[in-house]
């Protein structure tokens, strides 16, 4: 439960206002290796992709094999017999 006195404009008041950092020492992790990879980096970065090139390719195996479309077929007319045609044509 919020206290009576409480106000969001206060809040956001003591969140906005942060203590300044004055020690010129500490650049808060952007030392000298600030920004630089790893060679683990770079492994891991190349097992994504070569897990990726797999994935497609089993996704395209995969996709090759479905029907054009999952729509049930039309059930197709009743062939006339032969003895229905001959009748025809005699008219």
């Amino acid at each position: 439960m919020l206290s009576p006195d409480f106000s969001l404009g206060s809040t956001v008041a003591l969140v906005a206002v942060q203590p300044s950092n004055t020690n010129d020492t500490d650049k808060g992790g952007q030392g000298e290796d600030f920004g630089k990879s790893s060679p683990v980096g770079l492994v891991l970065l190349i097992v994504f992709f070569i897990a990726v090139f797999f994935l497609v390719k089993s996704m395209n195996k995969h996709i090759k094999g479905l029907p054009a479309s999952f729509d049930e077929p039309a059930e197709p007319a009743e062939p006339a017999k032969a003895s229905d045609t001959a009748a025809e044509k005699k008219d």
